[in-house]
């Protein structure tokens, strides 16, 4: 055949092969879009807002980061309901997770006479049997109710510390809801005693994990009052209430409010059982009440005895109607005597009959004055010997015959009220017995109003002026000097005092430091103690003194700031002068930069004072 035949065809054939690529490309693209706006369509029906759907051709790709592997899985069979999943190509990551934070672990210990119960949430990884055993044995149980549940998580920070403490509290405390957290302890429990609550407390804090908030209630039962007394009294020296008990909250807020609306500025008053009537802060309010009216005076309560002391000089037409009044508005049971003195002028003071009880502030006693007979002399000093030891006791007394009928009573009654003063006297006469002294008992007037009042019946007149003073109460156990100042040394030894770059001002970070200081040494009382700065040797050293006495001066203001009274503070700015590592290195020189505590003495006070004065007007420079 002629070529020139054949060119139409191989013509005719090329343009049929050209149209049909045309057709097919043109279909492909439109199965590609179709697919690609389907699948996206199903995605965002399906609520996958996060993919993104591509097409190559018959292929459609995901993409896009899923929350999780199972929404990943779930896009992709969504796809491929759509279109053949052989051509769904999954290229979708997964989201980063977020860290889940770990869940709050406590435990809370339940303790009554019935036993022991644990309720919370505890690390998986921690030792919980060893626990549970080491807790059986402190509280001498042989079972403990296990309701912990646990996570798979670390051991929080302070944990281990926290745990032991709790154990350490069950040993303490037979009753008691102990809150175990790493960050905080709260611990409620019952004393059967004033003094156990604070022998419970001062242990507790002194063994508290640093770091953690520790916050402790321990409730002791309302004392059994017997007999039940109030005394109050005016005189020269204006409204006070020698004792004071209450029988309900209800009635010891009333008592207080009277007491204040007289002028006593700081009433204390005790709430008790005992009391002789339902009415009692009504009663002993009527009777402060007719002591102002009187001008003066005092009135003593005695379970339901009443006794109403006139001042001197007191008209028996005003004490008949004070009285009258007071009798009218007093409940059935309470029995009113009433007493108008006579005028010191009237007596001869030869004709005085006297007894005296000295304690001295070292322990010595004395018994000074008349006895009745060589039976009571003997009595008396026995008395005295029991109470203060034998060797303590200097007799002087001398018998005289001719004394009251009770005269002994009242002696020997002296010497035990003398038990109740650290230091002081107790002076008896024909009418009156004289109380002088100190005592470390904030109850002392009202125990003393309350042994004479059983001891000696309504009618005995007394006078009772003690002072109690803190620093001798045993049961508080105030710390010495020395260990005020070895517990701030140690405190700061844990935690240092940081000062921001630059400035002599506290940076916020010692915050929990001088918190734990504060607390320390609230304590603390009738001592001088110096706060002393000290720097690294780089820089000169004149700047460097002046810098360590702004960062003294600095500490001393946070402490005041915090309430730190009992403690007599002088700052001092050492400088580089005493270093206590190499100052040739970054560690050295970190440990030169600190704060001290030391005690002074007077002479040591004297020169501090005078190195203060002359270095009080200084700024410094930072020398890190």
């Amino acid at each position: 055949m002629r070529l020139s035949s054949l060119l139409p065809v191989l013509g005719a054939f090329c343009a049929a092969a050209i149209l049909s690529l045309g057709a097919a490309s043109i279909g492909a693209n439109t199965i590609q879009r179709t697919s690609q706006s389907a699948v996206a369509a199903q995605m965002e029906l399906a609520g996958f807002e996060w993919v993104t759907v591509d097409a190559d051709g018959l292929q459609v790709i995901l993409t896009g980061n899923a929350p999780n592997e199972a929404a990943q899985l779930a896009a992709q069979r969504a796809a491929g309901h759509v279109v053949d999943a052989a051509r769904v190509m999954n290229v979708m990551g997964i989201a980063e997770q977020e860290v889940t934070p770990p869940p709050h672990f406590s435990i809370e210990i339940l303790r009554n006479d019935q036993g022991i119960s644990l309720i919370g949430l505890v690390p998986t990884s921690w030792d919980r049997e060893r626990f549970i055993e080491t807790l059986k044995k402190a509280g001498g149980t042989g079972s403990v109710a296990d309701l912990l549940e646990h996570a798979d998580y670390d051991e929080p920070e302070h944990w281990a510390e926290v745990t032991r403490f709790g154990v350490e509290a069950i040993k303490l405390l037979q009753r008691s809801k102990i809150s175990l957290a790493a960050d905080r302890i709260d611990i409620t429990a019952l004393a059967d005693s004033k003094e156990q609550k604070a022998n419970f407390e001062r242990d507790l804090q002194a063994n508290a994990p640093s770091g953690v908030v520790a916050l402790i209630n321990i409730t002791s039962p309302r004392p059994v009052i017997t007999p039940f007394t109030a005394r109050f009294l005016i005189d020269e020296d204006g409204a006070r209430f020698d004792a004071c008990t209450a029988e309900t909250p209800q009635g010891h807020a009333r008592l207080l409010a009277a007491a204040k609306a007289m002028g006593i500025d700081d009433p204390n008053c005790i709430v008790g059982l005992g009391a002789p009537s339902t009415s009692w802060a009504n009663a002993v309010e009527s009777g402060m009440r007719a002591v102002q009216q009187l001008g003066g005076g005092s009135i003593t309560f005695s379970d339901a005895d009443v006794s109403l002391i006139a001042a001197e000089g007191t008209s028996e037409a005003v004490l008949d109607r004070v009285a009258g009044d007071l009798e009218a508005a007093l409940p059935d049971t309470f029995s009113l005597h009433t007493t108008l003195p006579v005028s010191t002028d009237e007596v001869a003071k030869e004709d005085i009959n006297e007894f005296v009880a000295l304690r001295s502030p070292e322990g010595q006693v004395q018994l000074r004055g008349r006895v009745p007979d060589d039976r009571s002399r003997i009595a008396t000093e026995a008395l005295a010997g029991a109470a203060f030891g034998s060797q303590a006791i200097y007799s002087a007394m001398r018998i005289d015959a001719d004394l009251p009928r009770d005269w002994s009573t009242r002696v020997m009654t002296s010497v035990d009220v003398l038990s109740h003063l650290n230091q002081g006297s107790v002076t008896v006469h024909d009418d009156q017995i004289y109380v002088r002294g100190e005592s470390g008992d904030p109850t002392a007037n009202a125990e003393i109003t309350r042994l004479l009042s059983s001891r000696l019946g309504d009618a005995q007149e007394y006078d009772i002026t003690v002072k109690y003073i803190r620093k001798l109460d045993p049961i508080l156990n105030l710390p010495t000097p020395q260990e005020c100042v070895d517990s701030a040394n140690s405190i700061i030894s844990n935690g240092k005092i940081v000062f921001a770059p630059g400035s002599t001002d506290v940076d916020s970070s010692a915050d929990d430091t001088l918190d734990r200081l504060a607390k320390a040494l609230k304590d603390c009382e009738d001592m001088q103690m110096e706060i002393g700065g000290h720097t690294d040797s780089q820089g000169r050293e004149t700047m460097n003194q002046q810098l360590s006495q702004a960062r003294a001066n600095a500490v001393l203001d946070a402490l005041l700031g915090r309430r730190v009274i009992g403690v007599k503070f002088t700052a001092k700015g050492y400088g580089e002068e005493e270093p206590i590592a190499d100052n040739d290195t970054e560690e050295g020189r970190e440990a030169n930069r600190r704060i001290t505590f030391k005690l002074l003495d007077d002479a040591a006070q004297t020169d501090t004072q005078t190195s203060d004065t002359a270095t009080q007007d200084t700024n410094g420079e930072n020398n890190e």
